[in-house]
């Protein structure tokens, strides 16, 4: 995609090379971080029960906070991989970004919804 401040980058826009990108990097967060695998089954688990229950309230409310422990997880996965590129080696100040990055999952996930 063409940056138009910078006039840089390849011209035009592809929605299609845009979804590419997008469901690659979706496909890498499941096959390589156990942990996106792991939210996105027991949230469908969730979802299809509050469905099969027709609670619909409950199940937006469930859809929209794991959607929110999703995006959590995998900017806190592309936070640890940046450091761990930058910094491969144990530094101090990179495990603090770590944890504060580990500890925004958290809350994202602790401020979720109950299961129906």
């Amino acid at each position: 995609m063409r940056n138009k401040f910078l006039e840089t980058g390849q011209q035009g826009f592809s929605i299609i090379r845009k979804l590419r990108v997008v469901f690659s990097g979706l496909r890498y967060a499941i096959l390589n971080e156990s942990s996106v695998a792991i939210e996105i089954i027991l949230s469908a688990l969730v979802l299809a029960g509050c469905f099969y229950y027709r609670q619909w309230l409950d199940f937006s409310i469930v859809l929209v906070a794991s959607g929110i422990m999703l995006v959590a997880e995998m900017v806190n996965t592309a936070i640890e991989g940046l450091c761990d590129f930058v910094e491969p080696g144990h530094n101090e100040k990179i495990g603090i970004i770590k944890d504060v990055a580990s500890a925004a999952v958290e809350s994202a996930s602790s401020s979720g919804a109950s299961p129906c």
